[in-house]
């Protein structure tokens, strides 16, 4: 029984983690390829490409780093569901795509709801 805890504990801590870096990484790549960013959002459509860019950066970068240190998990999750939802629609739109693009823009679209499965679970059994 503690050992089942315990490997139970472990298991949340690294998926925590994991998810996390999915977004943290992400956030700080985004910072060094600005340029190339501000270009792909403004090509897919999105409103308010000058103030979406660097608030999606904020977001990953600091949700993403307190899901890592294990704040504030319940609300960063949330948040980071809503933003991953968000990039879906605007950014993995594979539905308006054909051939190979439309392939590779869907495998990232049902990843990206696998991971906001992950957020939503997540959620749910965070205590803070």
């Amino acid at each position: 029984m503690i050992l089942n805890q315990k490997i139970d504990s472990l298991m949340m801590v690294v998926g925590r983690v994991l998810l996390g870096i999915y977004f943290l990484l992400p956030g700080l790549g985004k910072i060094l390829t600005y340029s190339d960013n501000i270009i792909l959002l403004t090509s897919k459509g999105v409103p308010l490409t000058q103030i979406a860019l660097p608030l999606t950066i904020l977001i990953e970068v600091i949700l993403g780093a307190m899901l890592i240190f294990d704040r504030y998990i319940k609300m960063s999750s949330m948040i980071l569901f809503a933003l991953t939802l968000l990039i879906n629609i605007f950014i993995h739109d594979f539905w308006n795509l054909s051939g190979v693009m439309q392939s590779h823009e869907a495998q990232n679209f049902y990843k990206n709801m696998g991971v906001a499965a992950g957020l939503l679970i997540l959620a749910s059994t965070a205590k803070n």
